[in-house]
């Protein structure tokens, strides 16, 4: 199947380097970032998971529980995290499944066949706490992801979800937002009382609602 924008994440049961996981239940009330690599002992994929587990505190900060999946066994994981320590300086710090029947890439579409019949690509599904996917992301596996941008759209989502504002061209935490058009200029006045900049009628400039 295809997951899109708006479609509910499907739940699945799996085993991981931190023990069995139910998707829903690990989850909770919070957002979840679920990112899978072609295979163990990759090179790029090795910078990715130490780099997330680097970053992994920027995540806790935004309530977002970090998945990782691979389709190699669980005692290939444990190796390659000692891999990963070594060269990256980073200790594997969340959950790796072990997706050794492909069950879960193929529910979440993660192989595609003109790049590999076996292979995932390099996915990332970003999953709000309504359980509705928010972020799809598909990298070759010749490219290494840059978890600076998924937290930075990660802000965005979750401000956007909560104040009547979208957000601009390389927009960051903490810069101007966007009215969005479905707002009046009368229903404006009640969210931001302190004013906006009108450039056009359908693009007003606001600051950051929730700084």
């Amino acid at each position: 199947m295809t997951i899109r924008l708006g479609d509910t994440a499907p739940n699945f049961q799996a085993e991981t380097t931190e023990g069995s996981v139910d998707f829903y239940e690990w989850m909770g009330d919070g957002w979840a970032i679920l990112f899978s690599h072609p295979k163990n002992f990759t090179p790029v994929c090795t910078t990715e998971l130490g780099e997330v587990a680097r970053v992994k505190h920027e995540f806790d900060k935004r309530n977002v529980k970090v998945l990782g999946l691979s389709v190699d066994p669980v005692d290939k994981h444990e190796d390659w995290a000692k891999d990963i320590e070594e060269t990256q300086g980073s200790r594997l710090n969340f959950p790796l499944i072990a997706d050794h029947d492909r069950k879960i890439a193929d529910l979440y579409d993660m192989i595609h066949p003109n790049a590999s019949d076996t292979m995932t690509v390099r996915s990332v599904f970003v999953i709000g706490p309504d359980k509705k996917v928010k972020l799809t992301l598909t990298y070759p596996a010749s490219t290494g992801r840059n978890f600076n941008e998924v937290l930075r759209v990660i802000d965005s989502l979750q401000l956007t979800a909560g104040y009547s504002v979208a957000t601009p061209v390389n927009w960051r935490d903490g810069d101007d937002c966007i009215i969005v058009p479905a707002l009046t200029d009368e229903q404006a006045k009640e969210k931001f009382p302190a004013g906006w900049k009108t450039l056009k009628p359908y693009l007003r400039i606001v600051s950051q609602p929730n700084k």
